[in-house]
């Protein structure tokens, strides 16, 4: 008994197996998708932990305070002085948080929005 055909379960070399666009389109969508978000939440996260140290009066000589601070500043230089208050905490929570809430929506709207193509 000579069978030729190859076990169930394994690819026959006659024919190639047709390319799977779709998915692959549909897998860089989610990798594209899911940069956006890391960039998004990564973002906020800067702005979100300098009101922190701003809150908690952090060393500000500190190098890594420095450097949040400097990320943050540039991240949010387009809304520096939206609200202008007399107390400098609500002024750092509301001038750095919008920026904040801004890119988290965009971001996961963005995302959410290449997903469902």
């Amino acid at each position: 008994m000579h069978n030729t055909d190859p076990a169930s379960g394994y690819q026959t070399y006659d024919h190639p197996p047709a390319p799977d666009h779709a998915g692959r389109n549909q897998a860089a969508a989610r990798r594209t998708a899911l940069t956006i978000c890391t960039i998004a939440d990564i973002a906020a996260g800067l702005l979100g932990l300098w009101i922190v140290l701003y809150l908690l009066d952090a060393n500000q000589a500190n190098p890594f305070v420095e450097f949040v601070h400097g990320a943050a500043d540039w991240l949010s230089g387009w809304a520096q002085d939206i609200f202008t208050m007399d107390t400098e905490g609500l002024r750092i929570v509301l001038n750095y948080g919008l920026p904040a809430v801004i890119y988290l929506l965009i971001g996961h709207g963005i995302a959410a929005r290449i997903n469902r193509a």
